[in-house]
């Protein structure tokens, strides 16, 4: 997938370089405290708990959402909850069935095996996950033609964690495969708000209380994109104030951002305004969209849209993507009219 556009690198949930360095320190190391996603975060405690009375692995667990609401963070917790080791890689990293033996073979009884965005696994490397994943066992074949022969391997018990943004792309056999499935959804602004909170300390800045929540309001219901925003709002007050951000100083900031009062930026505002503008209203192919706007499908499809649904900005339909009522309010624009968004 292509790189976000510039004016929403603040806004996206992808992680950037910077993100990863900052969310070492700032990640939950406990399930207590792990910060929203209650439902999940219950069943996790129980699935663990009974795991370990047992003496045995957990299922394996498949994480599904949207970027940036915590996946990552619960695949240490749960290694760390069981007091095993995390082994970490990702879905396009593990290209041929020897690289996925390798990562195998190299496990210890108990160990946790993170693998991020799980839904881009080969077919290949897939069937040879499934008996590792059924029977702890790995079935290679040696060697080419007539002369060919299969070696099995032992694996001792592990434990998968799966993480995919797009669960939909992830094949039945995978999916089937993993005894616990979890969603995390987006987050309420009063958890992002705690979230904002107890990383000030860390980040070394002071922030009032109305900042917190402001901040929290525009995060997008993601984390990851209201730790941000507090990392760039800590420039401007380390600059203008001393590094005390108060609710006036917050509101400066993030309108010199460009994040709008809903959490949306230039690139959100673009999307409605040509679905209302030029298409009335849609519905309009994302295709379309994406040529009229020059991003990427899967930019627009896993960056931009689900926030946008998820807060009823943004429906999908059969047919296509259609603004709803409360965007053409958002944006401004009167039944029939309105102000235009382009040049």
């Amino acid at each position: 997938m292509s790189g976000p556009a510039p004016d929403r690198d603040v806004l996206t949930p992808l992680a950037s370089g910077e993100d990863l360095r900052h969310e070492a320190s700032l990640r939950p190391r406990t399930l207590p405290e792990f910060v929203g996603q209650g439902r999940v975060v219950d069943n996790l405690a129980v699935f663990l708990e009974a795991a370990r009375r047992r003496g045995k692995p957990p299922d394996h667990v498949l994480l599904a959402g949207p970027p940036g609401l915590g996946k990552t963070s619960l695949a240490h917790i749960i290694a760390a909850e069981l007091g095993s080791r995390l082994h970490m890689t990702s879905g396009p990293a593990i290209e041929r069935p020897g690289d996925l033996a390798a990562l195998l073979t190299h496990l210890e009884p108990g160990d946790v095996l993170f693998v991020d965005e799980i839904h881009r696994l080969g077919t290949i490397v897939e069937e040879v996950l499934y008996p590792a994943m059924e029977d702890f066992g790995l079935d290679l074949t040696i060697g080419q033609g007539p002369g060919a022969r299969s070696v099995r391997i032992d694996l001792p018990p592990f434990t998968l964690v799966g993480a995919t943004t797009r669960s939909g792309l992830l094949s039945a056999p995978l999916r089937d495969r993993f005894g616990i499935v979890e969603r995390l959804e987006f987050y309420p602004p009063v958890d992002l708000q705690t979230i904002v909170q107890r990383a000030t300390g860390r980040l070394g800045v002071r922030v009032d209380d109305d900042a917190a929540a402001e901040i929290a309001t525009r995060g997008r219901g993601t984390p990851r994109v209201a730790l941000r925003l507090l990392r760039r709002i800590r420039d401007f007050a380390d600059v203008e104030t001393g590094g005390h951000v108060d609710l006036a100083l917050a509101r400066r900031a993030l309108e010199r951002l460009g994040v709008d009062g809903l959490g949306l930026d230039g690139l959100d505002r673009r999307l409605l305004a040509l679905i209302v503008e030029n298409y009335g209203g849609g519905p309009v192919g994302l295709g379309t969209l994406a040529a009229a706007l020059g991003e990427e499908p899967d930019t627009l499809e896993e960056v931009s849209e689900p926030f946008l649904i998820q807060i009823g900005l943004l429906e999908r339909t059969p047919r296509g993507r259609c603004a709803t009522e409360r965007a053409r309010r958002h944006l401004g624009f009167e039944p029939g009219r309105g102000p235009s968004l382009f040049p």
